[in-house]
């Protein structure tokens, strides 16, 4: 029985993490540009001068 409640202080303390990780990253605009990454690949690169 001991080993259950271990096992669910643990879990809690980990969920709590992932949680603070995620509201962390929300708040410090890592999910702010959604779209330019998806068409980055489609641009064009420049192509370097000939002389």
């Amino acid at each position: 029985m001991k080993i259950i409640i271990a096992l669910i202080l643990i879990s809690l303390v980990v969920a709590l993490i992932f949680l603070w990780l995620f509201v962390w990253s929300v708040k410090s605009g890592q999910y702010d540009d959604t779209d330019s990454p998806a068409v980055r690949m489609l641009m064009d690169d420049k192509k370097p001068k000939k002389d």
